[in-house]
């Protein structure tokens, strides 16, 4: 389970090396091999382990390619996927087009969201937190209580 929050620098050239606890967890979960694609809502970047990514692929698929909203959904998630192999430091280059799409720059924000991760660029993520939500409340956050 990825929990928490942690802010990591990115390189010039585009690397960040994964906090050693996460990497630990992702050697553990799938060997360090990875997924980095588009999110389809945010300008932020989800992380899969390999085979959380290879249970949801089918999935996506599998949306129907005439509906706008999930034809979208398919082009960001399944366009922007790549996948990758942490090097012996724990490190991935994030490919110019994933770092465009995210507006990463030099600190990036890796953030636990239970079986998957997601890297944000700091800006970026601070500005979506303090945003306004326009979305009426699901109806199963309703019934919780913390």
């Amino acid at each position: 389970m990825f929990l928490g929050n942690q802010l990591i620098n990115m390189d010039a050239k585009g690397r960040v090396a994964i906090p050693t606890r996460t990497r630990e967890l992702l050697n553990d979960v799938c060997a360090g091999n990875i997924v980095l694609t588009a999110h389809t809502q945010d300008r932020c970047l989800l992380m899969y382990p390999k085979p959380q990514w290879d249970e949801i692929l089918p999935k996506i698929e599998a949306l129907p390619t005439f509906n706008k909203t999930a034809r979208k959904a398919k082009l960001l998630m399944i366009g922007y996927a790549s996948e990758f192999e942490l090097d012996e430091g724990g490190r991935i280059l994030i490919p110019p087009t994933l770092r465009d799409y995210a507006g990463l720059e030099k600190k990036v924000m890796l953030i636990g969201q239970g079986k998957n991760l997601e890297l944000w660029g700091e800006e970026q993520f601070f500005e979506r937190l303090d945003s306004e939500s326009d979305d009426a409340m699901p109806e199963e956050m309703m019934s919780l209580s913390f």
